[in-house]
């Protein structure tokens, strides 16, 4: 990866949800603005912030998208970021720093 860029694997509990009552709520639903997670799988040289291996929260809107070895991966920004994940917290907080 070069510069600010970031090579993420969308996490695959995005594609369908439940709401509360249970109701299965399919990926194609249309909704308001929604934020995505996903995985780090490669970052450029000059991502100050995120490390391979994070969870990074990111507009799906903002994103583009390669397939490398017949897997789908998203490329983005670092400044496309919204939050990463720490994968310390100890149930303390919510486990995100921006």
């Amino acid at each position: 990866m070069l510069n600010d860029r970031l090579l993420v694997e969308l996490d695959t509990d995005a594609a369908e949800r439940r709401s509360g009552g249970g109701i299965l709520i399919p990926a194609t639903a249309a909704m308001g603005k929604r934020l995505a997670w996903a995985s780090v799988v490669a970052a450029g040289e000059h991502v100050r912030q995120v490390e391979v291996g994070d969870r990074v929260l990111f507009d799906p809107e903002d994103r583009a998208e390669v397939e490398v070895s017949g897997r789908t991966y998203l490329l983005l920004r670092e400044k496309d970021v919204h939050g990463v994940a720490d994968p310390r917290a100890g149930g303390e907080g919510t486990g995100l720093y921006l």
